[in-house]
């Protein structure tokens, strides 16, 4: 059972991952070797499963972000996934959903011609419907 110091160390965690364990134990009243003790815990029981970074995908050249809400043919979606293992580039994260389609795909992409092929391309595995991010 997490305690409400579990609490902000994920907190803190969530805010910067790099962040020294003394630093972090005085954020939330521990000494740098019991706050390693208790990221430890939190590691080994799997509640942090791991540590990543934000990348600016504008600085990358990516200048468009969308979210490509996906509706297959059929019932079999391995075709779809099968393609998507073509465009990692592209692809950011690919949410299996219910609601009004089956997947949620978010995607970057450089160009709108680049974006267009893409879809195109997607269009031979399923139906899709289209949102560009205009501002996060």
């Amino acid at each position: 059972m997490l305690d409400n110091t579990d609490l902000q160390i994920i907190d803190e965690l969530l805010k910067n991952s790099r962040i020294k364990m003394k630093e972090l134990g005085e954020k939330v009243h521990l000494t740098g070797p019991a706050t390693t003790a208790r990221v430890t815990k939190l590691e080994d029981s799997g509640i942090i499963e791991g540590y990543t970074i934000k990348v600016n995908q504008i600085k990358l050249g990516f200048n468009i972000h969308a979210f490509i809400t996906i509706i297959t043919q059929s019932t079999n979606h391995q075709p779809y996934l099968k393609f998507l293992e073509t465009q990692e580039e592209y692809i950011i994260k690919n949410y299996k959903i219910s609601g009004d389609g089956c997947y949620l795909l978010e995607c970057k992409f450089q160009s709108n011609p680049q974006m267009n092929q893409f879809l195109e391309e997607l269009n031979e595995y399923a139906n899709y419907k289209l949102s560009i991010v205009i501002d996060q």
